[in-house]
């Protein structure tokens, strides 16, 4: 069988055909033929994931990039994805994090252990899989997180959160630190539009499943013109945040830049940015930043008490650190921050 040939997990048998159970997709698929993703496929009444070994990116970058901005601050991570669909059409998964995009690059063939190797020979303290959605090579993924944790390489995902509740759970055995990418404040019509799902309740659960079993959590939300630009949206948001997971998760507001290629929405406005980070404080969140737009104060962060300045960032690169392990120099108070 070819190495990028490997039975894939969380599937089963119905009406003579294959049902994958990996994502909400659920997609039942015939002798044959693939799924809505394009890279698991039914053959001999069996799924498998056909991009096992196809990785396409294997980069270092500051962690800040992702973004996790509390999570080992101004480490190297080893970025990693394999192949999967790059969807071109006009608003295929509403282009990706604009600050954050997949290198053009040639596949190669990679095993799990290459990818610990890799990220012991570049220092990285971590490996994060991103860029194409992770859950369209959850295989190799969980392969990698589970033999990343026996050589002490911590384990990131960067996730639209589609996935099913089976493979969270057994993801969760091995991931360190989540980066959830939400788009539009969850709007329910771009999400029926644009997305696989019909509602924000999915998104809702699987967060939740992922802080009972402990995984450090950050979110960020793209705020789309015209599109997904409510404030009271991104209110809703960051007070269900508050609500549910705490006032401690951090909270990334991303600029959204239009593609050379797909120039009918304008670059989101400063004023719509500052008054959804606004609102999100008010909201309870104590980590609210504006990630992606270099020079903004916003970047950088600040003890919720005193308003230290703890980490100062420029360009989502960390210039200053001012910490002792995770607290507050001038107040002693401590943030939420994972530090080594």
């Amino acid at each position: 069988m070819p190495k990028d040939l490997q039975e894939a997990m969380f599937w089963t048998r119905e009406r003579g055909k294959v049902k994958c159970n990996l994502c909400v997709k659920g997609c039942l698929i015939p002798e044959g033929k693939v799924g809505y993703c394009l890279v698991r496929k039914n053959i001999g009444n069996k799924l498998y994931s056909t991009n096992y070994s196809k990785v396409v990116a294997t980069d270092v970058d500051f962690i800040e990039k992702k973004p996790f901005f509390h999570f080992y601050p101004n480490s190297n991570t080893l970025s990693v994805s394999c192949s999967g669909p790059v969807l071109t059409s006009q608003f295929s998964e509403l282009w990706q994090i604009t600050h954050d995009k997949l290198p053009i690059v040639s596949e190669k063939e990679y095993s799990p252990e290459d990818i610990i190797t890799l990220a012991e020979k570049r220092n990285c303290k971590s490996i994060t899989f991103t860029y194409i959605e992770p859950t369209v090579y959850f295989e190799f993924m969980y392969r990698t997180f589970k033999l990343a944790h026996r050589s002490n390489i911590k384990t990131t995902l960067v996730t639209n959160g589609y996935m099913t509740e089976d493979p969270v759970k057994k993801l969760c055995k091995y991931l360190d630190a989540v980066s959830f990418s939400v788009k539009a404040s969850m709007d329910i019509e771009y999400m029926k539009k644009f997305t696989v799902l019909q509602d924000e309740n999915h998104i809702y659960d699987t967060l939740k499943i992922f802080k009972k079993h402990r995984a450090h959590i950050e979110i960020s939300n793209l705020i789309i013109p015209q599109i997904g630009d409510n404030i009271g949206l991104c209110e809703k948001l960051a007070d269900w945040i508050n609500g549910e997971l705490g006032g401690d998760v951090p909270f990334h507001l991303l600029q959204f830049i239009p593609d050379p290629s797909l120039t009918e929405l304008p670059q989101t406005p400063m004023s719509t940015l500052e008054r959804c980070a606004e609102v999100s404080r008010k909201a309870g969140l104590r980590y609210v930043y504006i990630s992606n737009v270099p020079q903004h104060q916003d970047e950088s962060t600040y003890c919720y008490n005193c308003r230290e300045t703890l980490i100062y960032r420029l360009a989502s690169t960390v210039k200053k650190v001012n910490l002792v392990k995770d607290r507050c120099p001038n107040c002693g108070v401590r943030i939420n921050l994972v530090v080594s």
